[in-house]
């Protein structure tokens, strides 16, 4: 069967024709998928990311709330369907496969893991998965793990296997994620990495108050060690619920006047609907103890979608941003530090 047609013409994006000219020329980097672990996933769905634009997408293969059997699975049916597109999609190693990806016309993958769980509490699994193409992987997913604590969980703080991990994820390349871990855990984490660390996809807690987001200090912490906090586009995270263009650009602009717009980028969390649940709400029913109601995970949740990247664009110009500034937040900060920590 033949690959679907090419990407949607730049001509139909809803922005200006500034707007236009520099999101198609300018690395654009997403660098989180929330679609569903899983090898039944439909990964022609990634045309909505093509489509919008995006060079670059770092796609979840496993979380804590999977085995680590299963993440493997899900690495190896990810790859052999890239492997099968080679004319579209292209499976990166290094930071500079990326750009060059781009003048391919083709869009960089890698995957990321969230959580530590698929470790099976031996630090050695760093080097398996990095070699599987895994280049970010979180301390924790919502709950406390061998490695450190939760954002929704009685945070237990760093632990000696946690510290053995962020040495190997050093050692091999790997970057260290501190997304939906725990505020005394990432902290510690921050303060131990020997490189650039990143949160991939959190929203500061000054704009909205939610166990997922985070707090000034540590998005300083962050920017301390020269990484960068993506903004996510999940409405329960963003201060009008509604994931709106708007607020996107609300919170990158929060974290840009914080500790400048060197350190901010974007990380969408975007899965596709299949209906009108969409899979967290799913996921929700199934396992509260990871996504807790009293966080508000049961309510529909409205998700930023890849199309809107374009409006990013387009509204930061507005806002008065340069180009230089906004040519970073949409992917030159993330190839910074990839650059800097991939080996």
């Amino acid at each position: 069967m033949p690959d679907a047609p090419a990407i949607s013409p730049a001509s139909l994006w809803k922005v200006s024709e500034a707007a236009r000219r520099l999101h198609r020329d300018a690395l654009v980097w997403d660098n989180h998928a929330g679609f569903g672990p899983d090898p039944s996933v439909d990964l022609e769905m990634l045309q909505a990311w093509r489509a919008a634009g995006i060079d670059y997408l770092s796609i979840d293969v496993g979380y804590d709330v999977l085995t680590w059997q299963q993440a493997v699975k899900n690495i190896a049916a990810f790859i052999t369907w890239f492997e099968k597109h080679p004319d579209r999609f292209v499976l990166v190693r290094r930071a500079e496969d990326i750009p060059a990806a781009k003048h391919a016309g083709k869009m960089a993958i890698t995957f990321d893991l969230e959580g530590m769980n698929a470790l099976d509490g031996e630090a050695y699994m760093v080097s398996l998965f990095y070699r599987l193409g895994v280049r970010q992987m979180l301390f924790a997913y919502n709950r406390n793990n061998l490695a450190g604590g939760g954002c929704h969980d009685e945070d237990q703080g760093l632990t000696a296997f946690g510290r053995r991990v962020i040495e190997e994820m050093n050692r091999v390349g790997m970057m260290v994620d501190c997304s939906h871990t725990g505020y005394r855990t990432s902290m510690a984490v921050l303060e131990a990495a020997a490189a650039p660390a990143i949160f991939s996809h959190s929203n500061p807690k000054a704009l909205r108050v939610h166990g997922r987001n985070i707090v000034d200090e540590q998005i300083r912490a962050c920017a301390r060690t020269g990484g960068v906090v993506g903004i996510n586009g999940i409405g329960l995270f963003l201060p009008d619920r509604r994931a709106t263009t708007e607020t996107m650009v609300d919170c990158i602009a929060y974290v840009a006047d914080l500790v400048g717009a060197d350190h901010v980028g974007i990380g969408l969390d975007y899965a596709p609907s299949s209906g009108e649940e969409d899979p967290l709400n799913d996921l929700s029913g199934l396992n509260p103890h990871y996504w807790p109601a009293s966080e508000g995970y049961s309510e529909h949740l409205r998700v930023a979608e890849p199309s809107q990247l374009p409006e990013i664009t387009d509204r930061l110009l507005a806002r008065g941003w340069s180009e230089a500034d906004i040519r970073k937040v949409l992917g030159e900060n993330f190839l910074r530090v990839a650059r800097a920590v991939w080996k």
